[in-house]
């Protein structure tokens, strides 16, 4: 644990054994100034016990962590770190913000020729809100608000999503590079790590896809070609390769026909899951992938980065997420606070899910 720095609590330790004589029978206990360590006996409710200590000792500003060493469980109480919370109204600042960016980059996206002027005539400022935004903005929200509520069905305490605007540009047309939520404590146990891990995939998985079929429909009643040699091209995943089967879309020889702004946002929805979904570091793949896994994560990790590099040799941009998770977020995870806490049945589905999930939505060269 040694991402959470504590404090001195010598004044404490007598109060804190006193909580804990609560729940377990305590045989030996010591001390190193910083942490306050106490021996605990085979307990075959150690799960649910572990975890109401947790809630009372969160009440009074400290923290549990189990470790399993020469045959015995011994807990670890630390002083919880003080942790910098940001006023809510950044939250709403970021959030309009990024409104107006995706606004504007749905906006070009309706161009045939860019330029400012274009860029901000009303029409095209309605249909990059409407067309563009509301559903892009739907996926990363719902994304990581699904992230938010299931923490909170765990007891932990995270913030609502920061949005993140990026200026609107011919380039990168998308206005933002996502959400997020920030965690203030850590995840309690495997099950927790893997269940707020999977929610914000599946919630904004299953936004993606209505989102994708609009935009079908979309391109299906007014559709625009192009010539390949002038354009870029989206190379769809297998979820939208599979949803476009469901419409039938118009075709002219030698050209193709240009994705409309709603089927790019949920084009760009499956990416920005598939991106989460990657065992590496603390990536929304990276907590399922500790809580299956435990400390053996790590290997899921360098297989993540493995499967990006090789991406990379055909283009699409790999290159630059593998070099992001190298030098920015890391291979490694910090362990939940009790990662004694057996898998059921249920758990270990959800892990299957968010493989079939990241199969569903990755495409090896998103972009030619």
């Amino acid at each position: 644990m040694d991402e959470w720095k504590s404090f001195p609590l010598e004044e404490d330790k007598e109060y804190l054994r006193q909580i804990v004589s609560n729940y377990f029978s305590i045989y030996d206990t010591k001390e190193d100034g910083n942490t306050f360590y106490i021996n605990l006996p085979q307990d075959n409710t150690l799960d649910e016990k572990f975890e109401q200590l947790r809630l009372e000792l969160r009440k009074i500003g400290f923290i549990p962590f189990l470790n399993y060493e020469g045959g015995e469980y011994i807990l670890h109480i630390i002083k919880k770190p003080r942790v910098n919370t940001r006023p809510k109204w950044l939250n709403l600042l970021l959030f309009f913000t990024t409104i107006i960016t995706t606004m504007l980059s749905g906006s070009m996206l309706f161009l045939t020729e860019w330029s400012v002027k274009s860029m901000l005539l009303p029409k095209n400022l309605i249909n990059g809100l409407i067309f563009f935004s509301v559903p892009l903005m739907a996926i990363l929200g719902i994304h990581e608000l699904g992230h938010y509520f299931v923490s909170k069905k765990h007891n932990v305490a995270a913030s609502l999503p920061f949005f993140i605007p990026i200026p609107p540009n011919p380039v990168l047309p998308l206005g933002t590079l996502g959400a997020v939520i920030s965690m203030r404590e850590p995840i309690p146990n495997r099950k927790a790590l893997i269940e707020i891990g999977i929610a914000g995939p599946i919630a904004g998985f299953l936004v993606s896809i209505p989102v994708c079929l609009i935009g079908l429909f979309l391109m299906q009643q007014n559709p625009i070609f192009a010539d390949p040699s002038q354009t870029m091209q989206l190379n769809p995943p297998l979820l939208f390769t599979a949803l476009s089967q469901l419409i039938t879309l118009p075709t002219v020889p030698g050209k193709d026909i240009v994705i409309h702004p709603t089927a790019f946002a949920g084009w760009v929805g499956l990416l920005v899951t598939a991106i989460n979904l990657l065992p590496a570091g603390q990536l929304d793949g990276g907590h399922i992938a500790r809580g299956v896994l435990r400390e053996k994560h790590k290997y899921a990790s360098f297989a993540a980065i493995a499967l990006l590099l090789l991406s990379s040799f055909f283009g699409g941009g790999w290159l630059f997420m593998a070099f992001f998770i190298i030098f920015f977020i890391g291979a490694g995870h910090p362990p939940a606070l009790n990662e004694f806490v057996p898998l059921d049945a249920r758990t270990k589905g959800l892990a299957v899910l968010a493989i079939i999930i990241f199969i569903m939505s990755f495409t090896p060269v998103p972009i030619s």
